[in-house]
């Protein structure tokens, strides 16, 4: 990079320089997920519950992709793992499937199998992996709502059991 000097203000450069080396960094740090889930942070209810999970994730808007692992342990059957649209305290619809099972299915067929109790699953989301929700205005394919959504704060992670079906454990995805 080549910063021009005005003879009066040779301060001005290194200043100019530090800032866009910021910035940058700040993009990066932004693109990285990384949140606990635990049955505290479901809604409408808390839970009280030995289970406890990681997610991980990395935006990658450039290629139109999220590469994410997620882990959890102490489940007793889980049923399926997912994105969804919504602020804390609030629940709604799947936009990413994260892992399924014989029971609960992918419709995309895209998303790798959930180990049943404890384990990771890794993969990376593309746009043929969101599936909406369109109640509420994100139709299929939308990467970029999905992107939008988590860089709002308002997207979390579901990790759904035989035991809690409508979910045992969840984190709200933010980029901080």
């Amino acid at each position: 990079m080549h910063v021009t000097q005005h003879p009066r203000t040779p301060w001005l450069a290194p200043i100019v320089v530090s800032a866009l080396l910021a910035t940058t960094a700040t993009a990066h740090a932004k693109d990285r997920l990384d949140i606990h889930l635990s049955g505290y942070s479901e809604v409408p209810n808390s839970l009280s519950t030995e289970a406890s999970g990681r997610f991980k994730g990395k935006i990658d808007e450039k290629s139109g992709t999220i590469t994410y692992e997620l882990s959890y342990s102490g489940l007793v059957e889980v049923r399926q793992a997912h994105i969804h649209l919504g602020r804390r305290a609030l629940n709604g619809g799947i936009m990413v499937w994260l892992c399924q099972t014989a029971i609960n299915v992918d419709p995309t067929g895209l998303s790798p199998v959930c180990p049943p109790q404890s384990g990771t699953v890794s993969g990376v989301i593309r746009a043929e992996n969101v599936i909406g929700p369109p109640g509420q205005g994100v139709t299929a394919g939308a990467f970029e709502a999905l992107v939008g959504a988590i860089r709002a704060n308002a997207a979390y992670v579901n990790v759904h059991s035989a035991a809690y079906p409508l979910g045992e454990i969840r984190g709200q995805l933010r980029d901080d």
